[in-house]
């Protein structure tokens, strides 16, 4: 009986043996891989703190659109429930965004911002605009002015009250952002099989709280953005923008510019009397020292205004041969220069005029040549003689009455006419020409 038994009941498991991979046992690495994950919980404080303030904007938008024309309802009245709705809202838009950015991935008509604070403002405003009444959808456009007014006036009224805190709405924010962060440029997102791990991680981990080296910065940011921080930092050190050596804080830099920098360009000190050159100001110096000669004929022009340009240089070299070593060079502005000048020229004399050079006579000369030409060549009337007769006794009579009347004054003062021949000359009457024509 008992053998019968046997051999009637079949074998437990007729499948064929399992193959070596699936019975391969699990490693250990894997094993803990299905363990608890430590994540890296750092994100960038300044983005989140940015995007807990547009939660208060956008709030003070939903509950003044919702009561807009209400006679029993105030914004004030509704934010409770409206923050409440508001959160559930972003929680759940925050959640699904992953799942709608692959199904509107390539259409040409929805364009999908990709930076995680445009697309919690999206939300934001989507939320504001679903609670807006009938009353301020239609009116909307023309009370536009003083509904901006409301919304800020109750901005304002929730922060005194403190009617939501900065940091419950921080708490939703980084919450946000770690759902729409997909690309992790504001938080981190890296996890380790052990807490070691994370600490080794930590203190290189981009999103670590660092404060700004430079000296009375207290600004603190993500270690990430270093680079950004630093290139406007106002209390960063800056070489002189005009190369000047002094390092300059950024926030100094215009002003040191434009007053105290050795390298600010300035007009030159003589420049009211004809300098028109701009130099740095530490190069002034040598600039008055290599046109000292052009400083001294600028001074000269309006010394003597009359002088010609050839004798103001020729008087320039003598006043620079003549004076003592240094002196004229040392001079600091043109009043100095001037009275420096007027010192030597009353040693030197007056101004000689430059004499003419040959050509320069030989031209004249010539003029006067052609002149006369002119004259002998040109026939003579007897009207023109007529006239130059008429012309010469006027001249006559002029000078008779002259004379006439220098010796009445001399007879008035006692000195008789004969003595004061002896000491000036009386004038006389000119001669009269005899011009030859052929009509005379």
């Amino acid at each position: 009986m008992m053998q019968e038994s046997s051999t009637m009941s079949p074998p437990a498991n007729m499948d064929p043996p399992a193959s070596d991979a699936e019975v391969k046992p699990e490693t250990l690495e894997e094993v803990k891989e299905e363990g608890p994950m430590f994540h890296c919980n750092l994100f960038d404080a300044e983005m989140v703190h940015k995007i807990g303030q547009e939660f208060l904007t956008g709030l003070a938008s939903a509950c003044v659109d919702n009561t807009t024309g209400g006679i029993f309802k105030s914004p004030a009245s509704v934010a409770l429930d409206v923050r409440r709705e508001m959160v559930d809202y972003l929680v759940q838009r925050s959640e699904t965004f992953v799942a709608e950015s692959v199904v509107f991935e390539g259409d040409p008509i929805i364009e999908a911002p990709t930076d995680a604070f445009d697309i919690i403002s999206d939300f934001i405003d989507d939320f504001a605009h679903s609670k807006r009444n009938f009353f301020s959808r239609v009116s909307g456009w023309i009370l536009s002015d003083r509904r901006e007014d409301r919304i800020d006036d109750f901005v304002q009224e929730m922060e005194l009250n403190g009617f939501w805190l900065i940091g419950r709405r921080e708490s939703v924010a980084l919450t946000l952002l770690r759902n729409v962060d997909v690309k992790n440029t504001y938080h981190c997102s890296m996890k380790f099989r052990s807490e070691e791990e994370l600490e080794h991680h930590l203190p290189s981990c981009s999103f670590r709280v660092v404060n700004c080296e430079n000296e009375g910065c207290n600004a603190i940011f993500v270690a990430g953005h270093v680079d950004q921080h630093d290139s406007a930092c106002p209390f960063k050190m800056l070489p002189c923008e005009q190369k000047c050596p002094d390092s300059i804080m950024r926030r100094d830099m215009d002003r040191h510019c434009i007053t105290v920098c050795s390298m600010k360009l300035v007009n030159c000190p003589f420049y009211p009397v004809g300098c028109l050159s701009t130099v740095p100001q530490c190069y002034i110096a040598d600039h008055r020292s290599e046109n000292l000669q052009s400083h001294l004929v600028c001074i000269l022009k309006l010394v003597h205004k009359e002088a010609s340009l050839e004798a103001l240089k020729k008087r320039t070299e003598v006043l620079m041969e003549e004076a003592p070593r240094g002196k004229l060079a040392a001079a600091r502005d043109a009043r100095a220069l001037t009275f420096a000048i007027k010192d030597l020229e009353v040693k030197l004399g007056p101004l000689e005029e430059v004499k003419q050079s040959v050509g320069e006579e030989t031209s004249t000369t010539n003029n006067a040549e052609s002149c006369a030409s002119m004259l002998a060549d040109s026939p003579t009337t007897h009207d023109d003689i007529a006239a130059s007769d008429e012309s010469f006794a006027k001249d006559e009579n002029d000078t008779e009455k002259q004379a006439g009347s220098l010796y009445t004054e001399l007879n008035n003062i006692g000195m008789s006419p004969n003595r004061a021949e002896e000491g000036m000359e009386i004038p006389k009457s000119p001669k009269k020409h005899n011009v030859s024509g052929s009509g005379q």
